[in-house]
């Protein structure tokens, strides 16, 4: 009988540790043939004119594919790598390399599974089979003690039942050796001018000099958990915004799957047998839950969770004000907090989580303007970005997700005087707000004239007056969401 010849098309899961597709080829003793396919369709524009991977990503991307390809050439194989629409480029891969099954990694939202109904069909017609692994959470669909369709809707629910009835499988070891690959034409990793994208600079303001690939992502975890020690702190530091390591920064990593929620969860539970259990080390786990449901609801309720009305389904008036929208992005609406935050991912694509929940709620509940743009520019712009994750707490913050409690809204000037006190943070991106002591950064629009010529800060010249007056306009976009969900 004929040795199989498997190819394994990697998309979001850029690694070789916790590889079920890796691990079921190895058990049928087949040629393997790693294959990465750069869609053009992920460097073209969003809805509303956006790069729909802006440069951060991009280069993150390119570090995570060379750093897999560098991986698999230590293990005696390689990465075959090609420019093009996955659902033409693979069945065109298979037919010349003679591939009995084609191996991927399932994904629950609309781009995504429209390439795959569209690459069963092209496999299918050659002859090829084709099998689908689902890899990216924590807890597997057949462990949940639920079918997906009826995944509860709010995430404690969630959380309970799946802790309570479920477990979470080990994760798996990196291969000693893979199939020495059968000579083929490998292909370029294309460059960031390739693909139509710029060359960010590094701004050396940034949390973090975040680097693509498993090899980074494992490093980050041993210096976090172990160099460190952070991890024993985690739920006290979680909300900061300046730092290192405040928080895991594993986001990125796991975004694009250079490193498994298994294989962290397993290296915590490692570090309480070793170093200490606390609230902080299941924390950590209670975040990645957090990751899980999120995507188990993308899979429950499609399209919905892209949608203007969200996944309740209310109809609220969205502004689409540019000019607004305009000033949120640039940092430029007069409240500190939430400028200093837009500055920070306009430079290095990433955010505290602390910092999104803020800028999300001021854009929304504020300002009164379609979360569909803001959720469009985090996909631009960050470097962790995830569908599922992202949108789905879009929806959350602009009330038509996940949410019981209905009009929820961050008081940003309390959220600045508990978070950043003393001002560090918004002086950290904001320097000419540098002389303005904690108590007064807050709300520098409350200056008295008096005060702009003592502290150097001229309001309108130097930094620019509120956009908006904050309580005003939360209490006229309540009454706005308020009448929406009476219709609803």
């Amino acid at each position: 009988m004929a040795q199989q010849r498997i190819l394994i098309w990697h998309r979001n899961d850029l690694r070789l540790h916790d590889r079920k597709t890796l691990n079921k080829a190895l058990q049928t003793e087949a040629l393997i043939f790693p294959v990465y396919c750069f869609d053009p369709r992920q460097f073209g524009t969003t809805a509303f004119g956006f790069p729909k991977t802006g440069k951060y990503r991009a280069r993150f991307l390119l570090e995570s594919v060379e750093d897999l390809r560098n991986s698999l050439q230590k293990l005696d194989s390689n990465l075959i790598v090609r420019r093009g629409l996955p659902e033409e480029v693979i069945p065109t891969l298979a037919r010349s390399l003679d591939i009995d099954t084609v191996y991927y990694q399932q994904e629950v939202t609309d781009e995504e599974l429209k390439v795959e109904r569209v690459l069963k069909q092209a496999l299918e017609s050659i002859n090829v089979k084709v099998e689908e692994f689902w890899e990216s959470t924590l807890y597997l669909p057949k462990d949940l003690p639920f079918e997906i369709s009826e995944i509860p809707e709010l995430y404690t629910n969630f959380r309970k039942q799946v802790e309570k009835h479920s477990t979470i499988e080990r994760s798996l070891p990196v291969p000693e050796k893979l199939p020495q690959l059968p000579e083929v034409e490998l292909g370029e990793i294309p460059t960031l001018a390739d693909l139509g994208v710029e060359t960010p600079e590094f701004d050396n303001r940034a949390v973090l000099k975040f680097k693509g690939g498993e090899t980074e992502a494992i490093a980050r975890l041993e210096h976090y958990f172990w160099e460190a020690d952070c991890l024993k702190e985690y739920k006290e530091t979680r909300n900061g915004m300046l730092g290192a390591n405040y928080s895991s920064k594993f986001s990125p990593w796991l975004a694009n799957g250079s490193i498994s929620p298994r294989y962290i969860y397993d290296r915590v539970r490692e570090y309480e047998s070793e170093r200490v259990k606390n609230n902080s080390t299941y924390w950590l786990i209670f975040e990645l839950i957090w990751r899980d449901f999120f995507r188990f609801i993308c899979a429950k309720h499609g399209n919905k969770i892209f949608r203007v009305s969200g996944l309740q389904g209310i109809d609220i008036p969205w502004k689409e004000d540019w000019d607004r929208f305009d000033l949120w992005r640039e940092g430029k609406t007069g409240y500190p907090l939430v400028d200093a935050n837009m500055k920070e991912i306009a430079a290095t694509g990433f955010m505290s989580n602390r910092g999104r929940q803020n800028v999300a709620s001021f854009l929304t509940k504020n300002l009164g303007i379609n979360w569909q743009m803001g959720a469009e520019w985090f996909e631009s712009l960050l470097i962790d970005y995830d569908v599922c994750s992202n949108w789905g707490n879009w929806n959350y913050t602009a009330g038509v997700g996940n949410d019981a409690r209905g009009f929820r809204y961050f008081n940003i000037p309390k959220q600045t005087k508990d978070y950043d006190p003393q001002g560090e943070y918004i002086k950290h991106w904001l320097p000419e707000l540098a002389t303005l002591p904690g108590d007064k950064i807050r709300e520098p629009y409350k200056l008295s004239s008096e005060e702009q010529k003592r502290y150097g800060v001229r309001l309108g010249v130097d930094y620019p007056r509120p956009v908006v007056d904050f309580f005003k306009s939360v209490k006229a976009n309540e009454k706005i969401y308020s009448s929406a969900v009476s219709k609803n």
